[in-house]
């Protein structure tokens, strides 16, 4: 068994040998040994703290090779409507803009999204026309206010997951006049003397076209113009009228909560790519807009890189509680998501790894020197030698052999090793390893993580998969960050 399995019986080992001592030592002495402890822990809990990572939105701009307009796509204004944010972090994440910009805020009420809150510090699309200094979230809507307003924005479009059904008349207490979902908001019919300024041509546009799609009648959208300068107060207030009140036109897109997130994401990809159309972005995808490729795509984006790739998991599928994880000692938290929406959150005990209003999982941490003297490492993957850059997804059917350099040692987590704590040169299967310290539920995905002598290298990640290997290529996260054209 290598280090880390042990550490649990070390420390049984450790407490026997404590008391077994303790019956000799003073009072003192046993106190003294208590503090000592006590200070190490209270350390060791402070130091999780500086690992907490700030939840500020984030502008990801998608610029295309030929020239054109720009749209500013906004997702998460408040935290309890993940069609709309989930929506906006596939546009960041799988959208290629070949003409025009289109700019992202998936993340605008980050902290409200991790939290799963309508709005930690009340409803922030209620905050766009007075606003205190000392309001928590002044400073965001002054970052989101200058960006709408940047000379370059020609459009916005602010997503959210509404009640029920609109539509203009009565027809039962889901689908009428009070609700919201599935609908196309617009505050005035026009903006004048502005570029795409005919708000309610435009949006008659994208609902024909996008209904045409739909094919079903109770799932329409309908227009829904507040009217918000005659007099309504609430919507005064709000981001997209702030937009039009500054001479950009502007749109709320709203997606029934009678769907599943993922119907309700599909459904505002839909609306905005024929915005795009109407606009003439060029765009392109890499999966199909059906509800399940939507939610494949949604479900299995949730990779994380550290510490410059030397540790990479993919957490789909992840484990509740992944342990021992290395941490760099005396050094801030580094984090490469591979989407927008994930956060690495301090709980005084551990770090918690959400993603969106989801919880993936909890790391338990240890802190150690790194090495950077290893970028990669050779391995026998059924038999085959192949090279592995450090923060990569290996696949492999039956057997991998790590055959690291004399001053490298091998740790595979979860395998037993009677005698050593090094396992390389050493040929495992994974029938060899516990499945308990497997990365993901389906005990498929585990750690083998490099080191010289107490120094952290790296790690790469095992998959056993059916498929054969060299059809499967290494997966791996840039070592720049995934999202690269972020501003």
């Amino acid at each position: 068994m290598n280090k880390h399995d042990e550490v649990e019986g070390q420390h049984g080992k450790h407490n026997a040998k404590v008391c077994e001592n303790a019956a000799g030592n003073s009072r003192k002495q046993i106190l003294k040994m208590w503090q000592r402890n006590l200070t190490m822990l209270l350390l060791g809990l402070l130091s999780f703290s500086s690992y907490a990572q700030k939840l500020e939105f984030t502008l990801h701009k998608k610029v295309g090779a030929l020239p054109g307009p720009t749209l500013l796509v906004i997702g998460g204004i408040q935290g309890d409507e993940p069609g709309g944010f989930n929506a906006a972090a596939l546009l960041v994440t799988d959208y290629h803009i070949t003409r025009g910009q289109v700019w992202v805020v998936p993340n605008l009420n980050f902290e409200s999204i991790i939290k799963r809150s309508r709005g930690v510090y009340g409803d922030m699309n209620r905050k766009f026309s007075k606003l205190k200094s000392a309001d928590p979230e002044y400073i965001q809507i002054q970052k989101i206010k200058s960006i709408i307003l940047d000379p370059q924005v020609d459009m916005i479009l602010n997503l959210h997951d509404g009640s029920g059904f609109y539509t203009p008349t009565y027809i039962n207490r889901v689908a009428n006049p009070d609700r919201w979902g599935q609908s196309i908001i617009i505050d005035q019919e026009s903006v004048e003397d502005v570029p795409h300024g005919k708000l309610g041509d435009m949006a008659r546009k994208v609902i024909a076209q996008v209904n045409t799609t739909i094919g079903v009648p109770d799932h329409f959208y309908h227009l829904r113009d507040t009217r918000t300068r005659l007099g309504d107060t609430e919507m005064e207030k709000t981001l997209s009228y702030f937009a039009v009140r500054n001479g950009k036109a502007a749109f709320g897109v709203e997606a029934s909560k009678e769907f599943l997130t993922h119907e309700r994401s599909r459904f505002h990809l839909m609306v905005v790519e024929a915005f795009m159309q109407q606009l003439g972005i060029g765009v392109s995808r890499d999966f199909e807009l059906t509800a399940q490729d939507v939610r494949r795509r949604i479900d299995s984006n949730v990779q994380l890189a550290m510490f410059d790739n030397r540790i990479f998991l993919d957490m789909t599928n992840a484990r509740h509680q992944l342990r021992y994880i290395p941490l760099k000692k005396n050094a801030p938290l580094q984090v490469t998501p591979s989407n927008p929406l994930i956060a690495v959150i301090d709980n005084n005990k551990a770090l918690n790894v959400r993603y969106g209003n989801r919880n993936v999982t909890q790391l338990g941490g240890y802190y150690t020197e790194f090495d950077d003297s290893l970028t990669q490492v050779p391995l026998l993957l059924d038999g085959e030698p192949r090279q592995a850059t450090l923060g990569s997804v290996v696949d492999v059917q039956d057997s991998i052999r790590v055959e690291t350099p004399s001053q490298y040692r091998v740790n595979v987590i979860g395998y037993r090793h009677a005698g050593s704590d090094d396992d390389s040169h050493v040929t495992i299967r994974r029938q060899d390893i516990l499945p308990k310290y497997s990365v993901d539920k389906d005990a498929r995905l585990f750690r083998v993580e490099i080191y010289r002598g107490t120094r952290f290298c790296g790690m790469v990640l095992v998959r056993f998969t059916p498929q054969p290997v060299a059809a499967l290529p290494a997966q791996q996260l840039p070592r720049s960050n995934p999202l690269a054209d972020d501003t």
